[in-house]
Formats: structure tokens, C-alpha cells, sequence
């Protein structure tokens, strides 16, 4: 995980535990065509739309700390 701090939205590490196979497997049939995968961490790109739910803002809106809002939506 990154160093910032953590939100109470954010994916406890049990829970990563049980998805992070999951997305692991996806991440090794789907190469990014762009080239930039894996530009940032997959626990943060799914801590980003949490976020987002669980506040209500607009995804412009983001924290900076976070994953940009076009990487984000890449994956979602």
C-alpha cells in the first residue's frame, strides 16, 4: 500500500486478501494497451471508486493522494 493515509473507505487488508488473486489473475490476461499498467497499485485503483461511493464526490474530485480519475475509470 502507498504511504499516505489511510480512509475509512479503504479496503481493509483482509479484505484485499480475499480480491487481490482475483484482480492479479485478471491483470495477467488483460495487458494494458497503452503501455502504462501498472502505473499504479491495484489496491489503490479500487480504493479510489470506495472512496468515491462512500463520499459522494464527483470524480474530478478525487484526493490527490489517490489515483488519477483517468486511470481510475480504465479498470471501472
Amino acid at each position: 500500500m502507498s504511504d499516505r493515509q489511510p480512509y475509512k473507505s479503504d479496503l481493509s487488508d483482509e479484505r484485499w486478501g480475499l480480491i487481490e488473486p482475483v484482480i492479479a489473475s485478471w491483470k495477467a490476461q488483460h495487458p494494458s494497451v497503452s503501455g502504462h499498467q501498472g502505473a499504479y497499485e491495484m489496491r489503490e485503483i479500487v480504493n479510489a471508486p470506495l472512496y468515491q461511493s462512500r463520499t459522494g464526490c464527483q470524480w474530478d474530485f478525487l484526493p490527490h493522494d489517490l489515483p488519477p480519475v483517468g486511470a481510475v475509470k480504465c479498470y471501472f
